[in-house]
Formats: C-alpha cells, sequence, structure tokens
C-alpha cells in the first residue's frame, strides 16, 4: 500500500469514528427527550407516547433465517436485533460486539446466526435462544462481511484485506486468504459451495477456490470500491455493485462481464437476487431500491421509503418480502411483486392524540 493510499485510509478511519460519536451523542439526545416527555407531558386530554422500539444508529445488515421466520439486522448501535418479520414484533436483542456491527449471516440451517463488527471478532449465536455461543478472533481489522457455505464453513472478511475461513463447531480458522488488494468490503459463496467470491477497495472481484485459497478468476470493470456482490440461487449469474454507481452481471465461469445496469445517481451498497433468480434488488446513497429484470437488464420498479442511504438488503426464502434497511436506522418491508411498502420496523417517533 503506497503513502497516499495509507493517508486516505487513515483519513476515513477519522471520519468513521467521528461518525461513530455523533451517533453515540445522537442516542444520548433521543434518551434525554424520551425522560423530558415522561416528565413533562401534560395530564390528560394530552396524551404523549415515545416509541423507540428498533436501532438508534444506521443499520449495516438484513438476512432472513431459512424458513423465513425470523429477519436479522445489525446496525452502528452495536446491537443485532431479531424480528417477526409476519407482525413486526421485535423478539430479541443480541449484545456483545464492542462498537458497529457491519455483517450477519445465518448458516444453512438456521441454528446458527454469525455477526461481524468494528472490534474485529466474528461472533455466533443460537438463533433460536439468542444466546452467544463463541467468539472467532483473527481479523486485525473490521470484520465487515460474514457468509456461511452450503456445507457450513465461514468466511469472514474486512479492513485488513484478508479473507477467513472458519470451521464452527471447532471456531478454528483453517485458512487465510489474502489477494485483495485493500479493505475486502463483500464476501460470498456460490450456492454450491465451490466458489468463494469477495469484492474491495481495489475494484476488482476475485474468485477462489475455498478447497485450497487459489485465486481462479479476477473480474475487472468497476472503477471504484466494489461494495456488494450476489449469486443468483442457480449459481449462474453474479452480481457486483459500487462506488461508480454501477450494478454489474456477470458470468462466474469463465468471469466474464455480461451487463452493466445503471440508474443509480451515486454508489450502489447491496445486491441481492430474488429466490426465483428473476428479478435483481439494489440499493445505495441516492435513498432508493432498484428492481431489475435480471434478463434483459432492465428497471422495473424503483421503491422510495427510506430518508436517506439505503445500505442493505434481503429477499425471503418464499420470495414475497424485500428487506431494506439504512442510514434512516429502519428496517422497511416490501411486496417485490407490486413495489408496495408493507411495514417499517424500529421507526422511532413522538405520537400525541387529544382525549376526551
Amino acid at each position: 500500500m503506497t503513502g497516499d493510499e495509507r493517508s486516505v485510509d487513515e483519513r476515513l478511519e477519522a471520519l468513521e469514528r467521528r461518525v461513530t460519536e455523533l451517533e453515540a451523542e445522537r442516542g444520548l439526545l433521543v434518551e434525554r427527550l424520551a425522560a423530558a416527555v415522561r416528565q413533562e407531558a401534560p395530564a390528560p386530554p394530552i396524551n404523549v407516547e415515545l416509541t423507540s422500539d428498533g436501532h438508534t444508529a444506521v443499520v449495516r445488515a438484513v438476512v432472513f433465517s431459512p424458513d423465513g421466520l425470523t429477519l436479522a439486522s445489525a446496525a452502528n448501535d452495536g446491537t443485532v436485533r431479531l424480528w417477526d418479520p409476519a407482525t413486526g414484533a421485535q423478539t430479541a436483542i443480541l449484545e456483545g460486539h464492542a462498537g458497529r456491527v457491519r455483517a450477519a449471516a445465518f448458516a444453512g440451517d438456521g441454528a446458527t446466526l454469525a455477526t461481524g463488527g468494528d472490534d474485529g471478532m466474528v461472533r455466533l449465536w443460537d438463533a433460536a435462544s439468542g444466546r452467544p455461543t463463541a467468539v472467532l478472533e483473527g481479523h486485525a481489522g473490521r470484520v465487515r462481511s460474514v457468509a456461511f457455505s452450503p456445507t457450513g464453513t465461514l468466511a469472514s472478511a474486512g479492513g485488513d484485506g484478508k479473507v477467513r475461513l472458519w470451521d464452527v463447531p471447532t471456531g478454528e480458522c483453517t485458512a487465510a486468504i489474502e489477494g485483495q488488494q485493500g479493505r475486502v468490503r463483500a464476501v460470498v459463496f456460490s450456492p454450491d459451495g465451490t466458489i468463494l467470491a469477495s469484492a474491495g477497495g481495489d475494484g476488482t472481484i476475485r474468485l477462489w477456490d475455498p478447497a485450497d485459497g487459489s485465486c481462479t478468476a479476477v473480474l475487472e470493470g468497476h472503477t471504484s470500491w466494489a461494495r456488494a456482490i450476489a449469486f443468483s440461487p442457480d449459481g449462474a449469474t453474479l452480481a457486483s455493485a459500487g462506488d461508480d454507481g454501477t450494478v454489474r452481471l456477470w458470468d462466474p465461469v469463465p468471469g466474464t462481464q455480461r451487463s452493466i445496469l445503471e440508474a443509480h445517481a451515486d454508489w450502489v451498497s447491496s445486491v441481492a437476487f430474488s429466490p426465483d433468480r428473476r428479478t435483481l434488488a439494489s440499493a445505495g446513497e441516492d435513498k432508493t431500491v432498484r428492481l431489475w429484470d435480471v434478463e434483459t437488464g432492465m428497471q422495473i420498479a424503483i421503491l422510495v421509503a427510506h430518508t436517506d442511504s439505503v445500505w442493505a438488503l434481503a429477499f425471503s426464502p418464499d420470495g414475497q418480502r424485500l428487506a431494506s434497511a439504512g442510514e434512516d436506522t429502519t428496517v422497511r418491508l416490501w411486496n417485490p411483486a407490486t413495489g408496495r411498502l408493507t411495514r417499517t420496523l424500529g421507526r422511532q417517533r413522538l405520537t400525541g392524540f387529544q382525549g376526551a
């Protein structure tokens, strides 16, 4: 890494630390507002209620359990929250990370939830009880992404530029893969587990053989950071997105670019395929979620409700729901067939009504 690159990274780290401080201050202000409302609210006929279920800072990740009955969200407030997507009820708050939580993934059997954060730790949780089961240490920087293979191998990646593979039952790191230049922002396994893909600050998508850690292809096209990647359910298409504002579709074998989807006004932070592989969702800095026809590359819908940047997307296993989350601290649920917003999770608001 050159001196200029180190300087940029240092400035980014300083900026992110300041953002964290501001988010903590915002949390304190919310608490003080709640206290003021409780102490100063007038007696009936005016009733004032503060509702504050949900995250108090930027939501970085959302993921559905394999059975679709649980939605997990991870945020800058240091918590992971579990939700019932059918009712919108918050069912658990998982606390343990020291700092922002940036990543979350369920194992294929749904029994384990893995999370990663700014404390450099990968934490494992019993998905049913919310009980912590293990802490995996090894990364020298922030953990920005976690992903399970079909056989249960866990991959993690982050600020130290390494992709680590873990044996979950023993907690042993079985491999530390290097080659991406700069931060690794995302990792994902192909549906059959034979390919591990990573995306990073060097703008490339790299494909690895998880069996031996060898790099099998380098996909070049993005002109700035590559932030997100996703395999289609059949493994035939790899989608990537980045700071250049584009979404790109690739043939993983032999690693050729198929098409470029352009419509976002700024960087794109997340991509997700529908279970039937026909629709791709993308989201980013322009506050929108966009739906694309994978076969034609045509944009088919724009979903607007978030009031700030959108960081994360996830389809439910049955394809009936699309979850989005981001800078406005909310998780929003959509009907992808109609584009209708069906529920907002974690919105903070003051509500008042006139009594009799």
